[in-house]
């Protein structure tokens, strides 16, 4: 009988303290504003078990663009995004300064243009339907900063369709409802494999963009500091794998975006992983460039500088402890 009580409660000890590892594991919630390889690392991080391993019950969501992401984050939705930049900075131009970037994935356009047959030249486009995914969108910034490079008025010379996202982007222009549209990896390596071309193409005009960054509240950082942390140095080992994983890379985005076909994933990742920041640096010229923008409609935008958007601490703490070094000295 005492043997077997000494097992029982050997046996609860086991069950409470796992149960009580369970409970610990520290809640978040995250948003992404698009199904694109730049925004997979919470994907990558999921399926390599980076989570657990940094005690995180992290449950990602998806709300297309922006400015969707940015007013679910005023509502408390949620506690950190990887999002494009414009939505958060426009906010904050508008006065919800509570908003900060922490880090980015991607500070330069890798969107492109593409078209039929009927639309040879950036030319071509005038009168014809673009899609955009939704007004505010890096879709829509680019194609806006795209066709004024090329010397087209983005309002006046072309019609900007809102598809509602980088999937219906896709399918909009493959039925014919759209005569272009603006695409990034691998959603252009798709429509190229259906006949579409480049018209304008976006890693070759280098503009700089904070097109896909982590952004927070400062008062969610006041409160939960540490938990941000964690999620971060999960996202720095995410960017270990995107880079040097190819393998389990083309796996998780065959589950996450359904791509199987080899040739599409290699083509969209080659493309994509160039322009990726490996230690999640975000430049200030990346968001000076939507600064400047929201400033020819609104003159508060001149009055704030990029560095004043920008906490470092998780990056500065990662550098300087040596986190940096040693992740990217060895292999995973």
């Amino acid at each position: 009988m005492r043997r077997h009580a000494k097992i029982f409660a050997l046996l609860a000890i086991v069950t409470v303290s796992a149960a009580t590892r369970a409970v610990a594991a520290d809640r978040l919630v995250g948003i992404h504003s698009a199904r694109v390889i730049s925004q997979a690392m919470p994907w990558v991080a999921a399926e390599a078990g980076l989570f657990k391993k940094y005690n995180l019950d992290f449950q990602l969501v998806y709300i297309a663009s922006s400015p969707a992401v940015t007013a679910a984050m005023l509502g408390g939705d949620a506690e950190i995004a990887l999002t494009g930049g414009e939505g958060n900075i426009r906010a904050y131009v508008q006065g919800a300064t509570d908003f900060i970037f922490i880090g980015a994935v991607k500070n330069v356009f890798t969107h492109s243009i593409l078209a039929g047959t009927v639309v040879k030249s950036p030319e071509d486009l005038r009168g014809k339907k673009i899609g955009i995914n939704r007004i505010g969108s890096n879709p829509h910034f680019f194609t806006v900063q795209a066709l004024r490079q090329k010397g087209l008025d983005p309002v006046k010379d072309v019609q900007l369709i809102q598809s509602g996202g980088s999937p219906e982007t896709l399918a909009a222009l493959v039925s014919g409802n759209l005569d272009a549209a603006c695409l990034n990896p691998p959603s252009d390596t798709l429509a190229l494999a259906q006949g579409f071309h480049y018209v304008i193409y976006g890693p070759d005009q280098k503009i700089p963009y904070a097109a896909t960054a982590f952004v927070t509240r400062k008062t969610v950082l006041a409160k939960r500091a540490p938990v941000i942390g964690e999620f971060m140095k999960a996202m720095a080992e995410a960017s270990k794998i995107l880079h040097e994983d190819r393998e389990f890379t083309y796996k998780v985005m065959s589950k996450y975006l359904r791509v199987t076909d080899r040739k599409i994933l290699d083509a969209s990742y080659s493309t994509e992983i160039k322009a990726l920041e490996k230690r999640l640096d975000i430049r200030p010229e990346a968001l000076q460039s939507i600064l400047d923008e929201i400033a020819k409609t609104d003159a508060r935008a001149k009055s704030i500088k990029a560095d004043d958007l920008i906490d470092r601490r998780y990056l500065n703490d990662f550098a300087k402890s040596g986190f940096f070094d040693k992740l990217w000295e060895g292999k995973r």
